[in-house]
């Protein structure tokens, strides 16, 4: 009903961009846990699919998802340079987890302008900060300025949230 399907989409490729960032790093850490989520996020994409009526508009976007990860792959195994393949791909990989973490930025304005937080998941908030907290450790440990750095908006993101959460509290919310 209400469940959107784009997040599950960029997940996806975010799990996939870090897993190919990962074997060629060779650090199974990245290699297990994005291989495991690119499976979960492309089983959630089926069952959305499978109980989705408007089948056609979702495949379109699986298709050019489809197309963006075949692209890159091929840019990255035969166009990039090998010296220099390892920071390209690290760089695309951060852009696309500071986009994938700023995305709720919307969201946050609207909480502030109806000063409700219903449009908010706390469980996301803190899965997400958790997460973010724990890559950006993992990076800062291996000395990674591509796992560290672009987990820091998450960080910050969730931390706003939680301010959000605080300042208007479910409680607070007036029934429509």
């Amino acid at each position: 009903e209400n469940i959107q399907f784009l997040p599950f989409l960029t997940t996806d490729a975010n799990n996939l961009s870090w897993l190919g960032y990962g074997c060629l790093k060779g650090d199974r850490t990245l290699i297990t846990v994005n291989a495991i989520g690119a499976a979960l996020q492309t089983l959630y994409i089926l069952v959305y699919l499978y109980y989705s009526p408007a089948k056609r508009p979702m495949l379109l976007q699986v298709l050019l998802l489809l197309a963006v990860v075949v692209t890159g792959y091929s840019y990255f195994t035969i166009v990039a340079d090998t010296g220099s393949r390892l920071a390209q791909l690290g760089l695309f990989c951060s852009a696309f987890t500071i986009t994938m973490y700023l995305s709720p930025l919307a969201d946050l304005a609207k909480v502030v302008r109806s000063k409700s937080t219903r449009c908010l998941s706390f469980p996301l908030t803190v899965t997400t900060f958790m997460a973010s907290s724990s890559w950006t450790l993992y990076g800062l440990q291996l000395h990674d300025p591509y796992i560290t750095v672009p987990n820091v908006p998450g960080i910050v993101t969730s931390l706003v949230r939680f301010w959000l959460f605080q300042r208007y509290r479910p409680e607070q919310d007036k029934p429509y």
